[in-house]
């Protein structure tokens, strides 16, 4: 079980903001594992988890496909044999696709660091189109000039 700072966490660590929200997956686990471990789930059909000791929420690794209309038509798998970079794949950005583990390691498998650095808004999946409604969320990005790239 491996478990990562994931998001705009890490996004706003790197530029030296204050973290207000940390996002936690958990790779390698299920979610049978987690409540061994005194992890207490906060849904009933997603798995997400309160750390006994922090309350914050931990996330199995997931990937998302896309099954219908709206920001709620997706089938998920949270099988624990789910990468970290499958998980991040399914974020919008590069700059939100990075994380750090427990050792302080960045993993940034889409070059989200180079795109931060270069104040770019790379997007690496279908988000947008899936949910739409993501892209209210871009001006409340802690960037001062970005440049959009859409493929």
């Amino acid at each position: 079980m491996e478990i990562y700072l994931v998001g705009g966490a890490v996004r706003d660590q790197l530029l030296g903001l204050p973290v207000k929200d940390r996002d936690w997956v958990v790779v390698g686990a299920t979610a049978e594992r987690l409540l061994s471990k005194g992890y207490q789930q906060v849904g009933k059909d997603f798995p997400v988890f309160l750390n006994p000791n922090t309350k914050e929420e931990y996330a199995l690794a997931r990937t998302e496909r896309k099954s219908g209309k709206g920001y709620t038509g997706f089938i998920c798998d949270f099988s624990p044999n789910i990468t970290l970079e499958q998980d991040l794949i399914r974020r919008d950005l590069t700059i939100n696709a990075m994380a750090i583990d427990d050792q302080g390691n960045l993993h940034d498998p889409y070059h989200g660091k180079s795109d931060l650095d270069n104040r770019i808004l790379r997007h690496i999946s279908p988000a947008f189109a899936e949910d739409p409604l993501r892209v209210y969320a871009l001006p409340a990005l802690p960037l001062v000039s970005i440049i959009l790239i859409l493929k």
